[in-house]
């Protein structure tokens, strides 16, 4: 794995390193990786990966579909 070093970070920017890596229970040097991996765009999803395992995630869910009709009843269930 490839190692570089950055210098001359201007101390304001060095404390906003530091307190996101506080915030996001991380070591600065994971924080830059993750800074870095944000701006290059590394984490792009494929959406017909993404869609693929939403529908996996909803087929094992137990609770009935939330269709208009069905909270338009509720909604008027509570008028009465």
């Amino acid at each position: 794995m490839a190692a570089i070093t950055v210098k001359k970070i201007p101390d304001v920017l060095y404390e906003k390193l530091k307190d996101s890596a506080v915030k996001n229970h991380r070591s600065i040097n994971s924080e830059v990786i993750a800074c870095i991996e944000r701006a290059l765009g590394s984490n792009l999803i494929d959406p017909d990966e993404y869609l693929t395992s939403v529908r996996q995630l909803r087929e094992g869910v137990k609770a009935p579909l939330l269709t208009d009709e069905v909270l338009d009843k509720a909604k008027n269930e509570g008028r009465l």
